[in-house]
């Protein structure tokens, strides 16, 4: 596991609580390179130099704690944390949801230019489907701890298979009052995570429901061209069919 940290990190996605209010800054980004041992001396400083630099940060404000910096600073210096090891993969945990709207998209665009720099790929994690569909390439969709949809980007905008996709999409904005799209409402409550109901999980809420759905929890299925989901409008099985 030692060896696979070095490989994957991760930004929170809280820049408050995520960095201790004890350190400063500059030892909270140079420790993982301590812990490794893949710096020492001068070849620290210069590390973070270069780290601070690449984030958008003063390498001057090294000294500093926490509490000094701004929201979308603490965020940068997250994001240092997590290029200290010059990781393949780095997750993202809702990593703009805490940020004003103007920070997020700085800090979005900064994401953007650190993955064309250092050849980074992203597990992006986060609830805002604007900033999923300007970021992602390839696309899952969650419902109560299971993906019901895979896609490209793309493809997921343009064709959503599976109902809760579907939903998700109708929610989002527009931004042309000439537009109007029709909202799909989901009925009745989340089920919880711990005791989730029989059959598919969606099914309370699905509003193309049908009696197979009750019983039978379907299979993340290929409908071709890599797009895959979990629904039994799609299955080939006769029983499917049955109201």
């Amino acid at each position: 596991m030692r060896a696979l940290r070095q490989k994957i990190q991760i930004i929170f996605q809280d820049p408050y609580s995520s960095l201790n209010p004890r350190m400063k800054v500059g030892d909270i980004v140079c420790e993982p390179l301590k812990l490794f041992g893949l710096a020492a001396g001068k070849q620290v400083k210069t590390r973070l130099a270069e780290i601070f630099t690449s984030v958008g940060l003063d390498p001057g404000l090294a000294s500093r704690f926490p509490h000094e910096f701004s929201g979308g600073q603490r965020q940068r210096i997250g994001i240092a944390r997590s290029l200290a090891l010059d990781p393949e993969i780095i997750i993202c945990d809702e990593p703009v949801s805490a940020l004003d709207v103007s920070i997020q998209a700085q800090i979005i665009n900064l994401l953007q230019d650190l993955q064309e720099q250092y050849g980074l790929t992203y597990l992006f994690i986060s609830h805002d489907l604007s900033v999923v569909k300007h970021l992602g390439t390839r696309i899952a969709v969650m419902y109560l701890g299971r993906i019901v949809e895979l896609a490209e980007n793309e493809r997921l905008y343009r064709e959503p298979r599976h109902p809760y996709t579907e939903a998700l999409l109708s929610a989002v904005p527009i931004p042309d009052t000439r537009v109007h799209r029709k909202r799909i409402l989901l009925e009745g409550d989340v089920p919880s995570p711990l005791d989730p109901p029989a059959g598919c999980r969606f099914h309370p809420r699905c509003r193309y429901v049908m009696d197979i759905c009750r019983h039978h929890d379907p299979p993340l299925q290929d409908l071709g061209d890599g797009h895959y989901c979990a629904c039994h409008l799609h299955d080939d099985k006769p029983e499917a069919t049955g109201s």
